[in-house]
């Protein structure tokens, strides 16, 4: 019987490439949209290729007072496309980039970061336990710039820092379940995140490039792939860690 993987923000980017990792591992996928559902059915399609059962549904990350209703469409899910009750790896990815310095941050884009990453993360979780397997997996989806800094980013970065902290919590809490808890943390990749910067911006991708060991800037396909490993059998003992995938940035 495959496993069953949760995937946020699953139609694009870090998360879409998360899916189709995932699938080709074998696992089967439900991942969630904000508002693209065009482009997710385009992911479901391409995960049920890699012959593996797929859905999607919508959710906004950043709504906590939505999350009991997501629970029950989940439960929903499940039963009907999958004749099951629970599901086993969580990964929390749905996200959002702010770029401003310190002192021009705004209140509102403050916490438009706080309920997408930190909130949505605490208490999105928090409402599917009882929907997760003991024994199961959660990933949450850290960055690079908790460990280093690049102006512009303090107050997307103290959220990330605050998931890791969560992520220790939780591995401790949880672990009565036999459920692991681990933080990935990404360098600087080359998607539309953030307005596709590092992606369309050639200077600042010389720039990162330079300061990696590896020489270059990462792309989804460093991140998904790290992700699905992450939730394979061979790393079931990794449990309440941070694992930074930067190609060695800024060493």
């Amino acid at each position: 019987m495959n496993k069953i993987a949760l995937v946020t923000g699953g139609s694009r980017g870090l998360g879409k490439n998360t899916v189709l990792a995932l699938a080709r591992q074998g696992a089967d996928v439900i991942f969630t949209y904000h508002s693209q559902q065009q482009e997710a059915d385009a992911v479901v399609a391409e995960a049920r290729a890699l012959g593996v059962k797929a859905a999607s549904l919508q959710l906004d990350v950043g709504q906590a007072s939505s999350f009991a209703d997501f629970a029950l469409r989940l439960q929903q899910l499940l039963g009907e496309q999958w004749q099951r009750e629970r599901f086993d790896f969580l990964v929390n990815n749905a996200g959002i980039g702010v770029h401003a310095s310190f002192a021009e941050t705004t209140e509102a884009q403050f916490d438009l970061l706080m309920n997408i990453h930190l909130k949505g993360t605490f208490f999105l979780t928090q409402a599917l336990l009882p929907l997760i397997n003991d024994g199961g997996r959660i990933v949450n989806l850290s960055t690079g710039l908790t460990r280093i800094t690049y102006p512009g980013y303090s107050a997307y970065a103290a959220m990330k820092a605050a998931v890791e902290v969560l992520t220790r919590y939780q591995a401790k809490e949880l672990g009565a379940r036999g459920i692991t808890v681990n933080a990935v943390a990404p360098g600087a990749i080359e998607t539309d995140f953030g307005g596709g910067k590092v992606r369309d911006n050639e200077q600042l991708n010389q720039q990162i490039a330079a300061m990696t060991a590896l020489g270059r800037v990462g792309v989804p396909d460093d991140i998904g792939p790290a992700i699905a490993s992450l939730l394979s059998d061979s790393n079931r003992w990794v449990n309440a860690q941070r694992i930074e995938i930067s190609g060695g940035q800024m060493l």
